[in-house]
């Protein structure tokens, strides 16, 4: 009985070897030396519990507050981040495989639309888009409701969610807190296979973030 249950504890470390072999672990640090702020402002706070985490200030266009010297391809992209239920004031998400502060694809949420009585407003929760050519203007006028969905779960606006996003080649998928199911699937419209990951927010719009995990794949 001794040796079956060693032989049982090898084999789950062994398959979870397995499962990790070829992936990487990284959380950057959030401090003002590893960012680099794109038209914003940007700030770390603490709250009660003495976690850090970034604030991202508002002001007229988007912005991006990128991770220096680090670079994505594919893999999962964590964070918490919170905004507030402020109409068209509230833009928050991550950018990604960015080229420069005009080309790159992010996936963004609208946390004013999370709890709206407004049908049309309520299935514009959370937004893909890939710059320069393919903002959110041009994709719901094209391609309505392909890149962007209501939210599956309720989710106060005001308060902090987790968002996990699986990038590959050919899909990137969302998902919100602990959901099985992802409350976006797109087909990526960038070129670009790998580039930069940085705190983006919308025109107007501040935001929190916090606990940004990066799994890549080698």
């Amino acid at each position: 009985m001794f040796k079956i249950k060693i032989t049982i504890s090898f084999l789950v470390l062994l398959f979870s070897s397995i499962k990790l072999l070829g992936q990487q672990v990284h959380t950057p640090a959030l401090n003002e030396e590893a960012l680099e702020g794109m038209n914003r402002k940007f700030s770390i706070s603490s709250t009660n519990n003495d976690s850090q985490f970034l604030h991202v200030e508002g002001k007229p266009n988007p912005g991006i507050v990128w991770i220096k010297n680090f670079l994505f391809e594919s893999g999962t992209i964590e964070f918490d981040v919170k905004g507030k239920d402020v109409f068209q004031e509230s833009f928050v998400g991550i950018a990604f495989h960015g080229i420069n502060d005009s080309t790159y694809q992010a996936i963004y949420f609208r946390p004013f639309n999370f709890r709206s009585n407004d049908p049309i407003r309520k299935k514009h929760a959370v937004q893909y888009i890939a710059l320069p050519e393919n903002d959110w203007p041009y994709l719901r006028k094209e391609f309505a409701d392909k890149y962007e969905a209501p939210l599956l779960l309720d989710v106060d606006p005001n308060n902090w969610f987790h968002v996990k996003i699986d990038v590959s080649a050919e899909t990137i998928k969302t998902y919100i807190n602990k959901d099985k199911n992802p409350v976006l699937v797109v087909k990526p419209l960038h070129q670009a296979s790998m580039g930069k990951i940085g705190f983006w927010t919308g025109h107007d719009s501040d935001g929190d973030f916090s606990g940004l995990r990066i799994i890549s794949k080698k």
